[in-house]
């Protein structure tokens, strides 16, 4: 595969924030111009696609809130199917179903407890009358 091939699958390292910005200008030297020249074009090409998937993304966005009028679907009601959706999604979790048994069970005893507890308190109150 020659370089005009590969396109978007090369694999030069791209300079991070905080790099040596000695270095990448370093490298841009060791570049011949034909392969300079080509990288311009291959970043023209690349910001091309940009602004054209922007584009796209944009139309798409406008043609949802569109769908979305005609339905009737608000912003409210997208809220409410969100937080069912999220709590749904809370309440499958493993997590939640073994905390929901614990606290069932210690609410189980504790109501046993306090049952109990009565039961004693009233039996005294008997005995003392």
């Amino acid at each position: 595969m020659d370089r005009g091939e590969q396109g978007l699958l090369r694999t030069d390292p791209v300079p991070e924030e905080g790099e040596d910005v000695a270095a990448a200008i370093g490298a841009t030297e060791t570049l011949s111009e034909e392969e300079q020249e080509e990288l311009r074009r291959e970043l023209a090409k690349v910001e091309e696609e940009i602004q054209t998937l922007s584009q796209v993304l944009a139309a798409k966005e406008k043609h949802l809130a569109e769908i979305k009028r005609k339905l009737g679907i608000n912003s409210l009601q997208e809220l409410k199917q969100n937080i069912a959706k999220g709590w749904q999604d809370v309440t499958a979790t493993s997590a939640y179903k073994k905390t929901s048994e614990t606290l069932s069970q210690a609410g189980q005893k504790a109501s046993a407890a306090f049952s109990s507890v009565g039961s004693v308190i009233t039996k005294k109150l008997e005995d003392v009358k």
